[in-house]
């Protein structure tokens, strides 16, 4: 299986909408200097911010927003060597990774959007993701959006667009980008050389979305998806020893990929139990996960379980700022689940 990063993907697909927006802005010769690229995760925003930052760059006389793999600045910006390029992401700290983008980091991408392109005509700053800003970076890159730099551009990358700044949305012309269709779906998992016996559960769990098609393989997802069922439909009972099991393999120190994808999961299991009480069933993905998801809802309720998920999420959320042991938040979250069934 081969799954180019964004900056190295060559094929975008199922986003043809998108891409026309932006090329009959450009061809119409008021191209706007700042787009919001917004979206949910993992359907390729990061992929046609590049895209555009590869056309821009090289010149943008293509009929299309493809630019050639042998092309000097394809690779270049491949590489993260194109002197016009600048991307704003997450900051190194300490042992690992920020989970935000600071204010100096914005500071530089001003003065950098500022000087007269090196290679070409343009300069591009790709902001990846925007969700990522703290309220100062935010601010600081307010101030570069009220006073744009002339063949400069601006994207955006946003999973949460609607949490982001208000007057910094009012600034962007956006570009939506919606979960891919299955046919578009198979066409990327297929281009990636994807061969799984459970290729249709992994699309129905990933819900349009390649990135997590990715990242559910990889983890095991279908697995993980069979445990938190299995789990659930015993409540308000729980197997301990099967449960402490389950914890501790994914609290172990190379298991993080798994943890975050099965804390994903229940998650979106909670809240697709709350969509099949309000629309009256579901497709099952696993076995067993039609009763299941009844049963829950019946017994739980809509309100219950909503608040069932704003308490696993807040409890997911706050583990990650501090650090928690991940055993613990595992067993936390089957604890709030096992209390929201009891009546």
């Amino acid at each position: 299986m081969t799954r180019p990063p964004p900056r190295e993907n060559p094929a975008l697909i199922g986003h043809g909408a998108a891409e026309a927006i932006f090329l009959s802005a450009w061809r119409g010769g008021r191209i706007p200097h700042a787009w919001l690229i917004a979206g949910p995760e993992g359907i390729g925003k990061a992929t046609l911010a590049y895209r555009i930052a590869r056309f821009a760059l090289s010149g943008g006389e293509g009929a299309s927003l493809g630019v050639a793999e042998d092309h000097p600045v394809f690779r270049r910006v491949a590489s993260g060597g194109h002197a016009d390029l600048l991307t704003l992401a997450r900051e190194a700290q300490g042992q690992g990774p920020s989970t935000v983008i600071g204010v100096d980091a914005v500071r530089a991408a001003g003065a950098f959007a500022h000087l007269t392109a090196g290679e070409g005509e343009w300069r591009v700053l790709v902001v990846d993701t925007a969700d990522d800003l703290n309220v100062n970076a935010a601010n600081a890159l307010l101030k570069i959006l009220e006073e744009p730099s002339d063949r400069t551009l601006i994207l955006l990358v946003s999973h949460s667009p609607n949490r982001l700044l208000p007057t910094l949305r009012s600034r962007c012309c956006r570009l939506p980008l919606r979960r891919l269709p299955d046919a578009a779906m198979e066409e990327v998992m297929r281009r990636a050389g994807v061969e799984a016996d459970d290729l249709a559960k992994l699309m129905a769990i990933a819900e349009g979305s390649p990135g997590r098609a990715f990242a559910l393989m990889e983890a095991g997802g279908v697995e993980l998806l069979e445990s938190v069922v299995g789990f659930a439909a015993a409540l308000p009972d729980i197997d301990l020893p099967a449960l402490h099991e389950f914890a501790d393999r994914l609290a172990r120190r190379d298991a993080e990929p798994a943890y975050r994808t099965a804390m994903r999961i229940l998650l979106w299991w909670i809240a697709r139990v709350a969509r099949a009480a309000a629309d009256g069933g579901l497709a099952e993905i696993v076995g067993g996960e039609g009763e299941a998801a009844r049963r829950i809802a019946s017994r739980a309720g809509l309100d219950r379980l909503a608040e069932l998920w704003e308490k696993c999420a807040r409890l997911i959320d706050q583990a990650e700022s501090v650090n928690l042991d991940r055993k613990q938040v595992v067993l936390g979250a089957f604890r709030q689940f096992q209390s929201a069934m009891r009546v």
